[in-house]
């Protein structure tokens, strides 16, 4: 099957097993896959022009919200952190597919530049992985949850006890979300974050990821685990809403401003991406499934060693070894 966008010839069914592979996993720890494709349609398949990084953004509008819709319905869902991660990233997309087009076309350039955000990341979780967490949490007496004021209206709920014992969360209680503080309760243990801590780190993100064609969620839910200490398992669902909602204005924005650029393929190449979404959709729907059953220390070890893998790769491949 010929892809003319891309420029490639490849069987159908060869995109679709490929990202169910990768979603299947990726999506335990909160991501959906799209920067380990990158490589795949780079390296494998040939396709280097800069529209690759819009038809990743295509997957992820395709394949993620079969995972969010399985966190939502579990009560695995934080939305203050959803909603910030929206707000910090949207403008950093923008900004990200500017410098994508405009700075990193040539495929080399762009393999250094992927490389480097790659291993820095990789690094930091496995030193994490490497030491004791040092998060200090506590259970809060019903005093301290009345003067936060908490309602209970920024938290998804599992439909009956049943079904919050199913997802490994036997208690997830009301957060407190304003414009200086993020705080919610799991299992007694509470958890305070800065709203503008995350909102400034979720715009970094989204300036990189936009440069990278991921929506920034392989980078922020790292972030998230590694430097403000939060669980893997109420991080996943609100970074993979974050990566939704900027992967649809950076497949916009990529297609806004492809006029501008009549000599550079910059436009996404659809077929190609719903082929790889179809494949994501289902792996991320199973991998959101099965989360709640394997350890947060196996998640992170597990996307620690993708991560560098795939940053080696990349590495090697701009020193032409």
């Amino acid at each position: 099957m010929v892809f003319h966008t891309a420029g490639i010839e490849v069987q159908p069914w060869i995109p679709p097993i490929v990202a169910f592979g990768i979603s299947f996993f990726t999506s335990m720890g909160g991501i959906s896959g799209a920067f380990l494709l990158l490589p795949f349609q780079m390296s494998f398949l040939g396709y280097v022009n800069p529209s690759v990084s819009a038809t990743n953004h295509v997957f992820n509008i395709v394949a993620i919200p079969s995972g969010v819709f399985r966190y939502w319905r579990e009560g695995r869902m934080v939305w203050p952190l959803a909603w910030v991660v929206i707000l910090g990233t949207l403008p950093g997309v923008f900004i990200g597919a500017i410098l994508r087009v405009a700075y990193l076309p040539d495929p080399l350039r762009f393999k250094l530049f992927a490389s480097a955000v790659l291993f820095y990341l990789g690094v930091k979780m496995a030193r994490d992985l490497m030491k004791k967490s040092n998060v200090k949490t506590r259970p809060l007496t019903t005093s301290e949850l009345k003067a936060q004021d908490m309602d209970g209206s920024h938290f998804s709920q599992p439909a009956d006890s049943q079904a919050r014992s199913a997802t490994g969360i036997t208690s997830l209680n009301p957060s407190r979300f304003n414009l200086k503080r993020i705080s919610y309760i799991v299992d007694g243990q509470a958890f305070d974050i800065s709203f503008w801590g995350i909102f400034t780190l979720s715009l970094i993100v989204g300036i990189v990821g936009g440069v990278y064609g991921i929506g920034g969620g392989s980078i922020i839910a790292p972030f998230f685990v590694t430097f403000f200490r939060l669980p893997i398992h109420t991080v996943a669902g609100a970074t993979l809403m974050g990566t939704f909602i900027t992967s649809v204005a950076g497949v916009a924005f990529y297609q806004l401003i492809a006029p501008f650029f009549p000599a550079m393929s910059v436009a996404p190449d659809w077929g190609l991406g719903l082929l790889f979404g179809i494949g994501g959709m289902a792996g991320m729907y199973l991998g959101a499934y099965c989360q709640k059953y394997v350890s947060a220390n196996l998640i992170k070890l597990m996307l620690t060693g993708i991560i560098l893998f795939t940053a080696t790769r990349y590495a090697a491949s701009f020193l032409g070894l």
